[in-house]
């Protein structure tokens, strides 16, 4: 017999008694914008937070704030885009609160995925030992299913799997159709619609067949299961009352769309982020969640930060020309208590190596004047935009270091060793077995996919091994032997585990690369990242989820060295240096003339100067070269950016670059060099 169930309410202690005394002075240590924020009551509130304006103190103040008002601490999730992030602000907020922040849950969107479909995922279909791919191995199943369905030979101009898994991930990342991203994105291949349709569904099912999930799953799988199980869905809601978003306009359609679900039943999420410093698209990345999230969240209360604690006044007033432009905005005037500084400087070059030489020179000047080089940068739209600079700078000696490069976890000889580890964890993992086979001598891709064919249906996979005769015979018995040695070994450390795959790698690795002693010691970096985890499937999941950048960027903080930074802007967003330049400000590559073709595409090139320019803190250059012509489009680019255009010139210095002992046309020498 079923009854209406009355629901009884137990208010917090403290509600009944005396106002709660609370153990930080939230008013002296926050600005007044900060405070209103920071003690924001409940229900969604949205955090405008400009450049410099103390985004991260909010949101560590907040967190601090919400326990002290008698929240438990369990109950707060923090949600940013890398673990790093996470722990910099929980350790912060325990700094001012105590060790009850470290029941915080705070993460990544996959990392707080991945744990919660562990722990709920069974609504979904989804046991808890699955298995996370990287995108290398999400390409590689790709390859596997697109063979088995006869695509190969379909035709030759069939996309690449890395074509294929781009087009998979945009789809589920902006919740966008098939479809949509091929006609908009993809069109030359619009064509094959059908079958990448039909690969599409070959691709899930093999996943959900052997319990994969690929990165984009993470989020997928827990949208689906806050939308389907509302059992999960409650449990989820109570456990996360409050949530807290950092970098907001940097989230996509399907990671806004998770947020809504977490908070469907009690509203209490506050977001931060600035709309004029998203500068994503090109990752799936929309503009439009902080625009529409008053809308998304009716009654939503907006909060805005705009005292800025990194720039010069002249600086923030050129950033605020620039953005004041912008077609749609919240807006906002960035101001400082630091307001003497340099005017920032725009020079015009020659032509391209003119303008590296300027840079050479100038830097030397700045470091005569105490800058260290480690507080300089150069930035610039595309990577290739530094090249003739990057010469200049060597025959200087002057060191830098530039961001990019081959990811670290991606190297093959990583996902190698990381391949048989995977082996061992889940023998259901077709796609790490066909890379471990193939590294046996003797083993095609013909010979592996038998093997694989025979090895995930047998309950001994390593005597099958055994069995196999032939050229490839001796190479197989090595490699069962050295997975079964480790297979039920769960009390080994993780490090020892790595250390046994290493050894049985080792002859394999120097027969497979000549220039493997470099390898190896990206081996020993990953054997170093080992010891700090106990658990091999905590280990393999964390470096699917939040991989190092790269060897080089791991090794840097341990040189002696000052080095300065020569960096795209997209990997500078967040960052600062004293003195920034900012090359290659001529209007059709910075704008790009790829970006002409929609107004959309082009509000974000003007964001993406933005944040250039928001970077410096006293010395800010912006150069261009002029009469560069543009092969692509057959024009002469000759003037700066049109994003200066409406900015006032008494906004900066202009500097034509001369050569030494040349009288310029303007009859002064301020850009000799």
């Amino acid at each position: 017999m079923s009854r209406d169930i009355t629901p009884y309410i137990l208010k917090r202690q403290f509600e009944d008694a005396a106002p709660r005394t609370l153990s930080i002075d939230y008013a002296a240590a926050l600005n007044p914008q900060q405070l209103a924020a920071v003690t924001a009551g409940d229900g969604p509130s949205l955090v405008i937070a400009g450049a410099g304006s103390g985004k991260t103190r909010t949101l560590v103040y907040r967190v601090a704030y919400l326990i002290d008002s008698g929240v438990d601490p369990s109950n707060i999730l923090l949600l940013t885009f890398t673990r790093k992030s996470a722990q910099e602000m929980l350790q912060r907020a325990g700094e001012l609160i105590g060790t009850r922040s470290e029941r915080v849950c705070g993460g990544t969107f996959h990392s707080v995925a991945n744990m919660l479909l562990r722990r709920y995922g069974r609504g979904v279909g989804l046991e808890p030992g699955f298995t996370i791919l990287d995108r290398s191995d999400a390409e590689d199943l790709i390859a596997l299913v697109r063979s088995q369905l006869g695509l190969n030979e379909k035709d030759k101009r069939f996309p690449r799997k890395s074509t294929i898994a781009e087009i998979f991930s945009k789809s589920e990342n902006t919740l966008r159709s098939l479809d949509d991203i091929l006609m908009e994105e993809f069109s030359h291949f619009a064509d094959h619609l059908d079958a990448l349709g039909q690969l599409q569904t070959g691709y899930r099912a093999a996943k959900r067949q052997r319990q994969l999930v690929d990165y984009d799953d993470l989020l997928v799988l827990l949208r689906q299961l806050l939308m389907q199980d509302a059992t999960a869905r409650q449990s989820i809601a109570r456990l996360y009352r409050y949530i807290l978003v950092d970098e907001y306009q940097d989230t996509n359609r399907l990671q806004a769309d998770v947020i809504r679900n977490l908070a469907v039943s009690h509203q209490n999420v506050m977001v931060v982020g600035d709309d004029s410093q998203s500068i994503y698209a090109f990752r799936g990345a929309t503009f439009k969640n902080i625009m529409e999230f008053p809308t998304l969240f009716p009654g939503a209360t907006i909060y805005k930060l705009e005292e800025n604690y990194r720039s010069t006044q002249p600086i923030l007033n050129l950033a605020n020309s620039i953005i004041e432009q912008a077609a749609e905005k919240y807006t906002k005037h960035l101001f400082t208590r630091k307001l003497d500084g340099p005017l920032p400087t725009l020079a015009e070059a020659a032509g391209e190596n003119a303008q590296s030489r300027f840079i050479a020179q100038k830097i030397l000047e700045l470091r005569e004047e105490g800058v260290p080089l480690n507080e300089v940068a150069v930035l610039f739209r595309s990577s290739f935009h530094s090249f003739d600079l990057e010469i200049e700078l060597s025959r200087r000696g002057l060191p830098f270091i530039k961001r990019g490069g081959v990811k670290f976890i991606e190297t093959a000889h990583v996902k190698d060793l990381l391949a048989h580890l995977r082996v061992v964890a889940n023998p259901f993992d077709t796609v790490s077995w066909h890379r471990v086979l193939m590294l046996v001598e003797g083993v095609g891709p013909k010979k592996a996919q038998d093997l694989l064919t025979t090895l995930v249906k047998s309950d001994k996979p390593y005597d099958t091994l055994r069995a196999v005769t032939g050229r490839s015979a001796q190479g197989l018995k090595n490699l069962a032997h050295s997975l079964e040695t480790l297979s039920g070994a769960e009390d080994k450390r993780t490090a020892e585990q790595v250390s046994h795959i290493y050894e049985y790698y080792l002859p394999i690795l120097k027969e497979q690369y000549d220039d493997y002693p470099k390898r190896i010691r990206d081996l020993d970096h990953l054997h170093t990242i080992a010891e700090g985890y106990p658990q091999v499937d905590t280990f393999l999941s964390d470096l699917a989820l939040e991989p190092p950048d790269s060897a080089v960027d791991v090794d840097a903080p341990d040189r002696d060295e000052e080095r300065m930074v020569l960096s795209t802007i997209h990997s500078a967003k967040g960052l600062e240096w004293q003195c920034v330049f900012v090359i290659w400000v001529v209007d059709g590559k910075f704008p790009s003339l790829y970006s002409f073709v929609t107004d959309e595409e082009l509000e974000e090139e003007r964001r993406l100067f933005y944040v250039a320019v928001t970077r410096a803190k006293r010395h800010l250059y912006l150069t261009y070269p002029i009469n560069v012509f543009d092969k692509g489009s057959g024009m002469l680019l000759s003037k700066p950016t049109r994003f200066l255009d409406p900015v006032s010139p008494d906004l900066f210095d202009q500097l034509a670059l001369v050569e030494e002992g040349y009288q310029s046309d303007w009859g002064y020498g301020r850009g000799d060099f």
